[in-house]
């Protein structure tokens, strides 16, 4: 078999990769071990936001009083049937990516691909060996759950963020490590399934890539709804030998033991780069990971690389941009390179989390004259009327000339919100341009302008 292009992985970067080359009028395979959407689709962004959703709706109906509804009998959550649901709808959309592979004329080769020469790839299905020519490569391998020496997982009582995802039965307590994205919102599920949960942080706050006043409020925010939350401390030993994990956490007071039935590391992520021809092809590394150039192409002509497996940040919108630029460069186009200063974060917890560019404290190590507004959801007319109180907006403005240096949200829909900032900061709006662009009544997108507006001291409602 012969193609223009192969795609090795179909994550939210092949994907994207593979049918944005066949608009681009190439002849696209993709070559894929598992299932088609990779990890983010299969056992990563969807079904986590299924089963945070199933949490969400819970919790509603625990408080449904509090709107004026009266529910007779006791709530149930059937643990079994959520994750059944998050599992119906990732198979729903890789049948998706089917479609779209299909309506795009992209053939799959099914099986663990391997560059073994230029232009060259071997694929191993088990049953049999195939080789495919190529005139480019792209690998788009992913990544997988890193494990530490002291956190050695076996996928039953030490787990991954895979294994999360389909216990057969909810924990009676569980133990999280790292309070990243995936860490907290794994916490905040379980928690809400009724499982006594502890998050163990080794940084001083919780989700530490936000703002500082971002980490303090989700902290506040998982403590009300009874996490214990555990910053400053790392786990030191898991012993596993009985019927629960014994846990030693080094703290700042001294050594503290906790027992869970589960300990979920959720301590980052390894990429996957073993066996699919680095070695062999001489493509070089940095720092553990691919290196590329501003469009993804390796030392090696004909082979690039875009995702988790190249430096970045680990996310599935930046995978797929990554894709994208590269097939449009590989196709002739005039295109300017991944502004990864703009790359939006978000956490799904409740409240949820989302920003974009710098923090209060980096714009201010970086030398910045700044001024910080922030509009707290208290304040919020339509936050009010949700029920969703917790949370603010906070801008951060360069003073002189009013450039947005970044936006750091925490509370109900920022995760919807965060777009604006965005393509606000894409145009170079300014503070005045934020104020002066109405805003419907009531959202809670409001909060934008009256933060912008308090940056200035025009707020109204504060």
């Amino acid at each position: 078999m012969k193609f223009d292009l192969v795609v090795i992985g179909s994550g939210p970067g092949g994907y994207v990769a593979a049918i944005r080359a066949s608009q681009l009028g190439k002849k696209v395979g993709v070559v894929e071990k598992a299932e088609l959407g990779g990890i983010c689709l299969n056992w990563g962004c969807i079904p986590t936001k299924s089963l945070l959703k199933s949490a969400q709706v819970y919790e509603y109906l625990q408080h449904a009083q509090d709107y004026g509804i009266s529910i007779e009998g006791n709530v149930q959550a059937d643990f079994a049937k959520i994750v059944e649901r998050s599992r119906n709808v990732a198979a729903g959309m890789s049948k998706g990516i089917q479609y779209l592979f299909k309506k795009n004329k992209i053939e799959v080769i099914q099986g663990f691909g391997k560059i073994v020469s230029r232009g060259k790839i071997q694929v191993n299905n088990d049953s049999e060996m195939q080789e495919i020519e190529a005139e480019h490569i792209i690998l788009a391998t992913g990544a997988r759950s890193k494990v530490l020496p002291n956190l050695q997982q076996d996928g039953k009582k030490i787990i991954g963020y895979r294994e999360a995802l389909s216990l057969p039965e909810k924990p009676k307590r569980m133990l999280v490590v790292g309070s990243g994205a995936i860490g907290t919102e794994l916490a905040y599920f379980y928690n809400a399934m009724g499982t006594e949960v502890i998050l163990v942080e080794f940084m001083p706050t919780i989700v530490p890539l936000e703002d500082e006043d971002v980490s303090k409020q989700l902290g506040r925010s998982l403590k009300k709804v009874g996490i214990k939350v555990m910053v400053n401390s790392a786990v030191e030993k898991v012993d596993i030998e009985g019927d629960v994990c014994k846990v030693q956490i080094k703290t700042k007071k001294g050594e503290e033991y906790v027992e869970a039935d589960i300990v979920l590391s959720a301590v980052g992520i390894t990429p996957n780069l073993e066996n699919i021809g680095i070695e062999e092809m001489g493509i070089e590394l940095e720092k553990g990971k691919v290196k590329v150039d501003d469009y993804y192409k390796t030392n090696i002509d004909g082979i690039y690389a875009i995702g988790d497996i190249v430096h970045g940040p680990a996310l599935a919108h930046v995978a797929s941009a990554e894709g994208i630029i590269c097939v449009e460069k590989i196709a002739g186009q005039d295109v300017k390179p991944l502004n990864y200063g703009n790359i939006p974060g978000c956490t799904y917890t409740t409240p949820e989390v989302a920003s974009v560019g710098l923090t209060e404290a980096q714009a201010k190590e970086a030398g910045y004259e700044i001024k910080v507004g922030k509009f707290p959801y208290t304040a919020s007319g339509k936050a009010s009327a949700a029920g969703a109180k917790e949370g603010f907006v906070k801008l951060v403005f360069e003073a002189k000339y009013g450039e947005l240096l970044g936006a750091h949200l925490i509370g109900a829909n920022v995760t919807e919100m965060i777009g604006e900032l965005v393509v606000g900061r894409n145009l170079e709006i300014s503070g005045h341009e934020l104020i002066k662009s109405v805003h419907p009544h009531p959202t809670m997108a409001e909060a934008i302008m009256e933060a912008a507006a308090a940056a200035y001291d025009e707020v109204i409602h504060i």
